[in-house]
């Protein structure tokens, strides 16, 4: 995506922008200075034929409600603004790498960094459902990873847009906010209204990438999605990977479900499902159960046991003799 000019001469005495890092069908994300605070940020522009069917003013309001969201795993906003025909958003630039660049390179994630990365997820799903947002395009490529953290982008980009194009928060809009191979079946229905049971099916839908290399539905086309995700349940994980615990396939089965009511009624109660396998074994024949067993043949038989302590009792028995003569 290039930057006209005028719009980089419009944020000149604001920011100082100096290369492209990511180029999306929405927008693209440059790396600037902040010259006011000194700092490293993030500006992500809306490409025109998206933005020429927003309303600047609705959007920069929705944009500064989400700024309000502070959390941990949520990647959070500095500002906003409408330029020379272009919508902006600013957010703290973050040294690393998405997990789609992290799959792309090393294919499937480790089962414990997965299980890792999809509770810290959920408990910045569970934060923004509380305070009333949806994420709606919950996907590799909004997720960052900065060495053993993890954040969560966009959040609350499509509600903005959303609103700023005139539309319900339920209704599909028509500058397409959402990723269909990862949405909910809810959300590939015209007008059906969301809740945070949609986010949850995305997350276990990249949950469900990490760990098997492949998405639960195939893509029917470049914008669409295997349709049969409305009323099929999704293949389950250990049919891919049978080295997936039962735990974990039992879990992220639950939150495809394809009617809502039948998910997991929070995220919280999503990523507690999975970070139970964290906190025990994955594998009860790999290291980490030898290890709370010990090594072989470094437990002492019960018989041996009684053997030590019925010698140990004659010893003690002829000492207390020897000493009494």
């Amino acid at each position: 995506m290039e930057l006209p000019t005028k719009f980089r001469a419009a944020l000149a005495d604001r920011y100082e922008i100096e290369c492209p890092i990511a180029d999306g069908s929405m927008a693209g994300i440059f790396l600037a200075q902040d010259l006011r605070h000194r700092r490293r940020v993030a500006l992500k522009v809306l490409r025109p034929d998206a933005a020429a069917a927003l309303s600047d003013v609705r959007f920069v309001r929705e944009i500064k409600f989400l700024a309000h969201l502070q959390h941990p795993n949520i990647q959070s906003l500095h500002d906003s603004g409408h330029e020379e025909g272009f919508l902006y958003y600013v957010m703290p630039y973050v040294a690393g790498e998405t997990l789609r660049t992290r799959m792309d390179r090393d294919g499937r994630v480790p089962m414990r960094e997965a299980m890792r990365i999809a509770c810290q997820l959920g408990a910045a799903l569970d934060y923004a459902h509380r305070h009333g947002v949806i994420h709606r395009d919950i996907k590799p490529e909004n997720i960052l990873i900065s060495d053993t953290h993890v954040l969560l982008t966009d959040f609350g980009i499509a509600r903005a847009i959303g609103i700023a194009a005139g539309e319900q928060l339920t209704a599909p809009l028509s500058v397409g906010p959402g990723t269909p191979a990862y949405m909910s079946p809810e959300q590939l229905i015209p007008g059906h209204e969301l809740d945070g049971r949609s986010d949850i099916y995305s997350l276990a839908t990249v949950v469900f990438e990490m760990l098997t290399g492949e998405l639960p539905f195939t893509m029917a086309s470049e914008r669409g999605v295997d349709m049969r995700k409305i009323t099929t349940p999704a293949p389950r994980l250990r049919a891919i990977r049978p080295d997936v615990p039962e735990s974990i396939d039992a879990a992220v089965a639950r939150a495809l479900a394809p009617m809502p009511g039948d998910r997991f009624g929070s995220a919280t109660e999503f990523a507690n499902a999975l970070e139970a396998t964290i906190v025990a074994p994955l594998d009860p024949s790999g290291e980490d159960a030898k290890s709370k067993r010990g090594l072989p043949g470094t437990m002492l038989r019960p018989s041996v046991v009684i053997g030590i302590i019925v010698v140990l009792a004659v010893v003690a028995w002829l000492v207390w003799r020897m000493s009494a003569t």
